[in-house]
């Protein structure tokens, strides 16, 4: 699986996919790129999934005819997030193309 970490998500979200063809945003070169841009681009590039810490993005932007898979992540604090690897890579990984899915803290959760 191709996936991409937004601008907000922090980079060693790449250690829950292992196996799998991770990149950044910024590493590909597309920081400063708005929302409906990154989409788009990460589409004819290819990626099947980004993880992104936006709470907004699905109400800003129409996602209607996707291909591409948009996991949201409850948070980007990255010591919280380290401790749910395998929760992240669970969902990453049952992700089906468009689909939009928003992972719940799992203390919240409980």
């Amino acid at each position: 699986m191709k996936v991409l970490l937004d601008v907000c998500t922090p980079r060693q979200v790449r250690e829950a996919l292992i196996g799998h063809e991770v990149c950044t945003a910024v590493a590909m070169g597309w920081g400063q790129l708005e929302n409906g841009d990154l989409l788009r681009v990460a589409e004819e590039e290819g990626f099947d999934l980004i993880i992104i810490c936006d709470k907004n993005l699905r109400y800003q932007q129409n996602l209607a005819d996707r291909r591409l898979a948009i996991l949201e992540l409850w948070t980007n604090h990255r010591p919280t997030l380290e401790k749910h690897w395998s929760l992240i890579r669970i969902a990453a990984e049952s992700m089906k193309p468009g689909e939009y899915r928003s992972v719940v803290s799992p203390t919240r959760a409980a």
